[in-house]
């Protein structure tokens, strides 16, 4: 079984928060450190993300094998997308677009921001 098929299967995309679904796609454009995350998430919610929310669901995704963690240096870590986090954006995705786009000026819009 293609390990996107087994992600969908699994239901683990589907299963975790917003907030989760967040880090993921923040960590599809490049590996980054909790401190260049947790900027990047606060940015996005314009309040601040407190580290005992953020490192406890770090830990969650490398525990389903959808980031991977690596140490930077002794007080640093590093986290990346794995392919079945990659997957399980992509599942979202999927998915949204599925309800989102259900006409053709909703698919317009949607190249519009891809196109950007």
């Amino acid at each position: 079984m293609p390990e996107a098929k087994a992600v969908q299967d699994s239901g683990i995309a589907r299963d975790l928060t917003a907030f989760q679904q967040n880090i993921l796609a923040i960590l599809s454009d490049e590996p980054m450190y909790g401190l260049a995350i947790k900027r990047q998430l606060e940015s996005y919610y314009d309040s601040e993300v407190n580290h005992g929310r953020l490192y406890p669901n770090l830990d969650d995704l490398v525990e389903m094998d959808l980031v991977e963690k690596s140490e930077r240096d002794k007080r640093t870590n590093d986290y990346a997308l794995t392919d079945d986090g990659y997957e399980a954006v992509v599942d979202q995705l999927d998915w949204t677009l599925d309800k989102f786009v259900t006409d053709g000026e909703r698919a317009e819009t949607v190249r519009d921001l891809i196109d950007n």
